[in-house]
C-alpha cells in the first residue's frame, strides 16, 4: 500500500509525500527492489544524487540476486 501511495503522490506532484511513502514501504520490506527503484528516480529528479545512487544500487544487488 504505501508503494502504491508513493506512486499517486508523485504523480500529483508531492514529491516529499511520495518520498515519506516509499521509505514506509521500504520500512516494511528492506528487500523491495521497485521501492528502491522510485526512491531512486525521486531522489534524481530532487537533485540529492547520493541519495539515487544509494537506492539505485540496492535496486541493481536486489535485481540481480533474483537472476
Amino acid at each position: 500500500l504505501w508503494f502504491n501511495l508513493g506512486v499517486l503522490l508523485e504523480d500529483l506532484q508531492r514529491p516529499d509525500d511520495a518520498r515519506a511513502a516509499y521509505e514506509n514501504a521500504l520500512r516494511s520490506d528492506a528487500d523491495f527492489a521497485d521501492g528502491h527503484y522510485n526512491l531512486a528516480l525521486l531522489f534524481e529528479k530532487m537533485k540529492r544524487p547520493k541519495d539515487a545512487l544509494r537506492h539505485m544500487a540496492r535496486y541493481r544487488i536486489l535485481v540481480a540476486r533474483e537472476r
